[in-house]
């Protein structure tokens, strides 16, 4: 049924992501453990054609930190699993793609979804990377992958991403998997609460920056 609800999404743009929780500690949150009243940022066109970065450097890790007004959480990029992804996230990230943008689609229970600066649910950087995912994977929670449209091919990815929040979301293996939260898991389950039955957010949910960071 979920996986009907992802083909049914905004512009048939699906969620799912996978990996373990084991690793993941939140120190993150707001103390109050809500998120902070902003305001949302305006909607925005995306440069098109932003330039797809080639391999990322063997032997290093990459992270990205998201910045939220309900705390941070990182994700390590599994550069194995979809090199030609995470090097595009990288590019994306550090040209501020996602800098003052929503998670826009939020499923209690599910996913949390964002990457769109158009806010429509049908946005993208004017390009695509596929990174096929095994026939085996995992949508579990704490796992990051690319949404894409029903008709384009498994593994294709644009800028949108969700983060899944179920303990196993049942997803196909149709998603490139890019990596999983390493850190402020609790970030991403308070988010996940956000969501009403329409898959809209209650309250907006911001990214005011994304920070790169390789060792």
């Amino acid at each position: 049924m979920r996986s009907v609800l992802i083909a049914l999404a905004i512009v048939a743009f699906a969620a799912g992501c996978g990996g373990g929780d084991e690793e993941s500690t939140g120190t993150t949150t707001p103390t109050s453990g809500e998120c902070k009243s902003v305001e949302a940022p305006e909607a925005r066109e995306p440069a098109s054609n932003e330039a797809i970065a080639g391999a990322l450097e063997d032997g290093k890790t990459y992270t990205l930190t998201f910045e939220t007004n309900c705390g941070s959480f990182t994700v390590t990029l599994d550069t194995a699993l979809a090199p030609n992804t995470a090097a595009s996230l990288v590019v994306l990230a550090q040209a501020g793609y996602f800098d003052d943008t929503l998670f826009h689609r939020i499923v209690p229970g599910f996913v949390i979804q964002g990457g769109d600066p158009t806010q429509t649910g049908s946005g993208g950087p004017g390009n695509s990377t596929v990174d096929v995912p095994p026939a085996d994977a995992a949508y579990t929670k704490g796992t990051v992958a690319m949404a894409k449209s029903g008709v384009e091919a498994p593994g294709t990815a644009g800028s949108q991403f969700f983060v899944v929040t179920a303990d196993d979301a049942g997803l196909p293996a149709e998603y490139a998997i890019v990596g999983k939260v390493t850190d402020g898991l609790d970030v991403v389950e308070l988010i996940g609460t956000l969501g009403d039955a329409a898959e809209q957010p209650t309250q907006p949910v911001v990214i005011s920056s994304v920070t790169v960071t390789e060792r």
